[in-house]
């Protein structure tokens, strides 16, 4: 570290509202922090999703934030 630089400490969201995209039912639920969720069951119709095409998983697909290690790519602390 260079004199007169910060270090700025990354803290992604942990807690995300998912919509189930068959039923529309939506849920919170915390996210993994080191890894990407690749599938979804839905606890109100049981339907098991899959991350949309280009997505690394369900939480960027479905849900209101990306996952954690998205987060951290986008804010350039990856």
């Amino acid at each position: 570290m260079r004199d007169g630089e910060q270090v700025l400490d990354f803290e992604p969201i942990l807690t995300a509202a998912i919509t189930c995209p068959v039923c529309g039912f939506q849920e919170a639920l915390t996210m993994p922090e080191d890894a990407c969720q690749f599938l979804y069951q839905c606890s109100s119709c049981q339907a098991v999703s899959r991350p949309l095409a280009g997505d690394c998983c369900v939480f960027c697909s479905y849900a209101d934030v990306l996952c954690p290690p998205m987060q951290r790519e986008s804010s350039g602390q990856d």
